[in-house]
């Protein structure tokens, strides 16, 4: 994919996630961009400081935290999204999950949300390599699909207009399915629940 895609890609251009068995998610980036959401603010009242969001986006969730008071850092791989996180004040760093990632041992929480629990591919193990970072009674909340959807594993790409990049691994995890998911990473799910009719979260407790 050359440098001129992916800077056209970078948000909030992208507009949908197409995967390979042909589902198809329009991306909110407007909402993304936005205030937070009623959603938004349920969810991270459950979260523990140091809070770590991964695959921050835009960083509306590690700003608004910061604005709270609250110790936050949020890390993603797309330098577009970082820069409209900087611009909004949140503390951000160009890393993936599975790299090195400061103060490890010691997060209180780590946030998965907008549909983050599919990075990688591997649900398992993403849910394993955060357990690594989090402190002894560190929290994850993840945002999953509704009950009755399947928890797969996928290939996916981003689209805008005729522009696409390649191929990467995507995965969901529906809310039936994430205790069991849970327990074999090392957590305990302590709490699902629904926001806004159509949003579900689940909260995951280190063992």
């Amino acid at each position: 994919m050359t440098e001129a895609l992916l800077a056209a890609l970078e948000w909030p251009d992208a507009s949908r996630l197409v995967c390979t068995d042909g589902t198809v998610i329009e991306l909110p980036t407007k909402k993304w961009l936005g205030a937070l959401t009623p959603a938004d603010q349920a969810v991270l009242a459950h979260a523990a400081a140091p809070v770590l969001d991964v695959g921050c986006g835009p960083g509306r969730h590690v700003a608004a935290l910061a604005r709270r008071g609250v110790m936050a850092l949020g890390i993603d791989v797309a330098p577009g999204a970082l820069r409209l996180a900087r611009d909004q004040g949140a503390a951000v760093l160009q890393r993936s999950i599975f790299e090195r990632v400061p103060g490890a041992g010691h997060w209180g929480s780590a946030l998965l949300l907008d549909g983050n629990i599919g990075i990688g591919g591997d649900p398992h193990a993403l849910l394993c390599r955060i357990r690594d970072v989090l402190d002894d009674d560190g929290v994850v909340l993840a945002e999953v699909d509704p009950p009755g959807c399947d928890c797969r594993r996928t290939y996916a790409r981003l689209e805008k207009g005729p522009l696409t990049t390649d191929w990467f691994p995507w995965a969901t995890v529906g809310a039936d399915g994430v205790a069991g998911l849970a327990a074999d990473c090392g957590f305990a799910l302590r709490e699902s629940w629904t926001e806004e009719g159509y949003r579900w979260f689940a909260k995951l407790a280190k063992l």
